[in-house]
C-alpha cells in the first residue's frame, strides 16, 4: 500500500505498447523526478518508448536495467535530453553503452568520466567501490560488499538516487548521496543478515537506518 500504480497500454502480454509513450512523458512531466528500466523487459517497443523518454522527459531522470539495454540498442547514440540524466550501468552494461565488450572493468572504469563528459550525463558505475562521475569530478564510493551483488540490489539504488533527485540535490551530489547511502544500508543489512544471504530486500529495509546513521555523523 506504499506504492500506486498508473496503467498505460500494453501489447497484450504484458509489455508496453508504442502508445504508453505518451502518457508516460506526460506523467514523468508532471513529476519532480522519475527512474526508468527496472522490471521493463526488452522489445522493440520498449526500445523507443525509452528513446523517447530519454529525449521529452523535462525532468531529472535515473535511468537503469533494461532502459540502458534499450538505450545500447540506438543507432546514433544516446539522443539529446531534455533533462538531467543519471544513468547507472554495471559493468556489462556500460560495455553495450560503448559498444565493445572486450572492455576490462578497469578500462571501463578508464572510460566512464568521457563518456559521461560526451553525452553530458551521470554516470554511476556500479560494482566494486563504485565510481560516480559527471566527466569533470570523479567519485568512488567506499561502502558496500560483495553480498549487494543480488538481483534487485541496483533497482533499490535507482529508488534511493531518483528519491534524492526529488529533493533538490544536484544530479552529482544525489548520484554521490545516493551511492553512498544505499552501500552503507547493504553494510547495515550484511552486519544483520550475513553476506552470503543478503538479498535485496534487506537491503531496501536497513535505508532508514543509513540514513539516520549520516545524520548522526
Amino acid at each position: 500500500p506504499n506504492y500506486m500504480t498508473v496503467a498505460l497500454p500494453d501489447t497484450g502480454d504484458g509489455q508496453f505498447s508504442a502508445g504508453a509513450t505518451q502518457k508516460l512523458v506526460e506523467l514523468a512531466n508532471h513529476s519532480t523526478s522519475v527512474g526508468i528500466g527496472p522490471g521493463m523487459s526488452r522489445s522493440e517497443a520498449i526500445n523507443k518508448l525509452v528513446a523517447d523518454a530519454y529525449e521529452k522527459i523535462r525532468v531529472p531522470a535515473v535511468f537503469d536495467a533494461d532502459a540502458l539495454n534499450a538505450l545500447a540498442q540506438l543507432d546514433g547514440g544516446l539522443p539529446k535530453a531534455r533533462g538531467p540524466r543519471v544513468l547507472t550501468p554495471h559493468v556489462g552494461e556500460f560495455r553495450r553503452l560503448v559498444r565493445d565488450d572486450t572492455l576490462s572493468p578497469a578500462e571501463c572504469r578508464a572510460c566512464a568520466p568521457e563518456f559521461a563528459c560526451r553525452h553530458g550525463v551521470i554516470v554511476v558505475l556500479k560494482g566494486h567501490r563504485s565510481l560516480v562521475t559527471d566527466g569533470q569530478t570523479t567519485h568512488e564510493n567506499d561502502t558496500g560488499n560483495p553480498g549487494m551483488a543480488t538481483g534487485g540490489s541496483g533497482d533499490v539504488l535507482t529508488g534511493v538516487i531518483s528519491s534524492l533527485l526529488s529533493q533538490d540535490l544536484s544530479p552529482l551530489d544525489a548520484a554521490i548521496l545516493g551511492v553512498h547511502v544505499h552501500g552503507l544500508a547493504g553494510d547495515i543489512a550484511c552486519s544483520k543478515f550475513g553476506e552470503v544471504s543478503l538479498d535485496a530486500e534487506n537491503v531496501k529495509d536497513c535505508l532508514s537506518e543509513a540514513f539516520m546513521k549520516l545524520a548522526d555523523d
